[in-house]
């Protein structure tokens, strides 16, 4: 994938499809592959009935390859370590916070665009900095899931705020790129 543009189709066995390109489509599988209330299988299929317009015409024998090429778009062709993090942040949970933060990073309101681009959303995402509240609220939550000491200051913030910075199990989705490998049976 090329960084320097914003894709709107996958090259899939040769041929180019479609794909659905606004942040809140995307929004909407990653909310999906972390509900548990719906199977994995349920999941695949919503997977590609929004990420793919015409997912039906995609042969079956290319189902691993769209889903292969469907995570490294929602990854903007990132690469990852690897790794196993602890769970510090929800797209559901933390919609009201991510919200202004993208806001103020993009200079307008992004519900009220007609549309977004995925990439462009993730970018400011990613650009978000440390004087906002949902860089406040990651922060603490990183720190406890380390077991690290929070300052005085954190401590009286998270003690006023434990609904805001905790992560309930019922509520907890996965890490939406681990919950998306493994729906899809790829191997870390």
């Amino acid at each position: 994938m090329n960084a320097w543009e914003l894709p709107t189709s996958l090259e899939i066995g040769g041929v180019g499809y479609p794909i659905r390109t606004d942040y809140r489509a995307i929004l909407q599988i990653l909310s999906c592959l972390g509900s548990s209330e719906y199977e994995d299988d349920e999941k695949r299929m919503i997977f590609f009935i929004i990420f793919f317009p015409t997912y039906n015409e995609i042969p079956e024998n290319c189902y691993k390859e769209a889903l292969e090429k469907a995570v490294e778009f929602i990854d903007m062709g990132m690469k990852e370590d690897r790794k196993k993090r602890p769970t510090t942040m929800d797209w559901a949970k933390d919609s009201t916070l991510i919200i202004p933060a993208v806001n103020r990073v993009m200079g307008q309101e992004i519900r009220s665009l007609e549309y977004l681009h995925w990439w462009t959303f993730l970018g400011a995402y990613m650009e978000i900095g440390s004087e906002c509240l949902f860089s406040n609220v990651l922060n603490i939550r990183q720190k406890k899931a380390k077991g690290k000491k929070l300052e005085k200051y954190e401590i009286e913030f998270y003690n006023e705020n434990k609904s805001l910075i905790d992560l309930h199990k019922s509520e907890r989705s996965k890490e939406e790129l681990d919950a998306l490998r493994e729906i899809f049976g790829f191997k870390k």
